[in-house]
């Protein structure tokens, strides 16, 4: 499979967490979120994170992590103050392939 890759390119397995906010999020997000905002800026840092981000509407927040296996990536995403507060009601966690350049990180 990795033959029908062109010369330079790899793709990275990762996973995606959506997680779906609560109907009062708009409310109860604010005294949460520099919290949550700092965690994942560390956990950019690390490299954990790859991107992160809120759709407008505050339906769902989207996230690409690096991690071995789906049980680090759920323990991660419930150990937010934002699932651990109830401004995220769901969690919906999903290998992702992310096409990025041989030799970016994850790209080896």
């Amino acid at each position: 499979m990795a033959t029908d890759l062109p010369a330079g390119i790899a793709v990275e397995s990762i996973f995606a967490i959506e997680a779906t906010y609560a109907p009062d999020a708009a409310e109860t997000r604010p005294a949460h979120r520099a919290e949550h905002l700092a965690r994942i800026a560390a956990l950019r840092d690390a490299g954990v994170v790859i991107e992160a981000g809120a759709f407008a509407d505050l339906s769902t927040s989207l996230l690409l992590v690096r991690a071995d296996d789906e049980a680090t990536v759920r323990e991660l995403a419930a150990s937010d103050v934002y699932m651990r507060t109830g401004v995220w009601v769901d969690l919906r966690i999903r290998r992702f392939g992310r096409v990025c350049r041989v030799g970016e990180v994850g790209g080896r």
